[in-house]
């Protein structure tokens, strides 16, 4: 699948990395929705996570990117909305078994326990990697059923 839009966002603890992100998106030329925060000022992690949850969830970007400090409280947030897979890497090999084995629609980093040099990296091997199907589907498929059961949706 061709990525075409990425939707980004981060607290006051993972605006750098947000930042070299969008600049590597927006040179591989996918359109980029930056949702927050816009500086380094203290801001509550969930409200920039739930505006990127929210809208990969609805089909309003094909994939999102969260930062804070660990990525802890991000992938958290992310993962209460239906349909999303947000997965909390910490290399390129991470980043790719996410996508290969879980279809992960949101990358999840986390700016105070990574080095800002493998960022590129890991964005790479996100946004390259396809999901692989076969047996991961079948698991994907009882999420989905789980999900459904939830959210009665």
């Amino acid at each position: 699948m061709k990525i075409s839009r990425v939707i980004i966002g981060s607290d006051h603890a993972g605006f750098d990395f947000k930042q070299s992100a969008i600049n590597q998106l927006k040179d591989q030329k996918i359109e980029v929705e930056d949702v927050g925060t816009h500086s380094k000022e203290p801001c509550d992690y969930p409200d920039p996570a739930m505006k990127v949850a929210e809208a990969v969830s609805e089909g309003k970007a094909d994939r999102g990117v969260l930062i804070c400090g660990s990525g802890i409280g991000m992938s958290i947030v992310a993962n209460k909305f239906p349909g999303i897979r947000a997965a909390l890497v910490h290399d390129a090999e991470t980043a790719k078994l996410s996508r290969r084995h879980n279809d992960a629609n949101v990358l999840i980093l986390g700016e105070r326990v990574l080095d800002p040099r493998r960022i590129p990296e890991i964005l790479s091997a996100w946004l390259e990697t396809e999901f692989e199907g076969g047996r991961h589907q079948r698991r994907l498929d009882k999420i989905k059923s789980l999900e459904k059961k939830l959210f009665k949706r």
